[in-house]
């Protein structure tokens, strides 16, 4: 049976079709069916998909006659739909899900063949904020991990610099950093972030991090501290300068001597003035 299969694929790949390209989004983490045609198993003997990943190349097919092929292993699979018609069906779609799938469906008759192009939507995680750099103040904007890639504007509209970053998994991160004129008013600067996943787009307010603060904070404090101690290590050793000079410039002064008349005794004055008048 399993020849039977074979041969028919290889006739059918003579009888086939140019591929009719399509192209199709898909939201991050949907659920995905890709139709390759509206016959029913009444009239299909084989469905074959081949898939052309960013990482893999790989096949499913299913036969009328209950023979499938699968070497993807990854979760995708074909269903049928209460009608009875198949399709691929792709839970949780994600980046590694991103590429070509070629189907073909073949039907007594004749067969069909179809390109699917698919890609992934997601949207970005925004995020702004302020910070000093070579002492300006600079408003940065960042979309994060989006596909297809952000716009970034501000209001009021200033030239900021846009960078844009590949990641490995497929997303792009964009980010705009803009650098502040001295009359500008950080309170009534905004970013506006646009994305093809979005109705509207988002705006946000920079603001400086918390963990900024906090170091700006601890940086004022630690320069007040710092800026006590010197005037007070300077008061100090001007207190003490002082001392020592008001110390030299004074005399020294010893108590007062009183000069001390000496008493002659009473006895040798008696007899000294006896002496005068005999």
């Amino acid at each position: 049976m399993m020849w039977i299969f074979i041969l028919i694929f290889f006739l059918t790949v003579s009888w086939s079709s140019t591929k009719v390209p399509k192209k199709a989004v898909f939201s991050l983490g949907s659920n995905v069916d890709l139709h390759c045609t509206n016959r029913t198993w009444t009239e299909i003997m084989f469905v074959i998909w081949n898939i052309e990943l960013k990482h893999k190349i790989c096949r499913i097919s299913f036969s009328d006659k209950g023979q499938s092929f699968d070497s993807c292993n990854d979760g995708k699979s074909l269903q049928n739909t209460s009608a009875g018609q198949s399709y691929l069906h792709i839970p949780n779609f994600s980046a590694d899900d991103v590429g070509v799938y070629k189907c073909e469906s073949v039907y007594t008759g004749g067969n069909e063949n179809y390109q699917f192009e698919v890609a992934v939507t997601a949207p970005p995680k925004v995020s702004a904020w302020l910070e000093h750099r070579d002492n300006k103040m600079v408003a940065v904007c960042r979309a994060e991990k989006g596909n297809p890639a952000a716009t970034i504007s501000w209001s009021p509209a200033g030239n900021g610099s846009v960078t844009l970053q590949d990641e490995p998994d497929g997303f792009v991160t964009v980010e705009s950093r803009l650098e502040l004129s001295g009359d500008m008013d950080p309170e009534n600067l905004t970013c506006v972030v646009h994305h093809l996943f979005w109705a509207q787009e988002k705006t946000l307010v920079p603001k400086l991090k918390e963990g900024f603060r906090l170091w700006m904070l601890i940086s004022v404090i630690g320069g007040i501290i710092v800026l006590l101690a010197v005037f007070s290590a300077f008061a100090i050793k001007k207190y003490i300068f002082s001392r020592q000079c008001q110390q030299a410039e004074t005399p020294s002064k010893s108590p007062p001597t009183e000069d001390v008349e000496e008493v002659e005794p009473y006895a040798s004055y008696v007899q000294r003035v006896n002496s005068i008048y005999n």
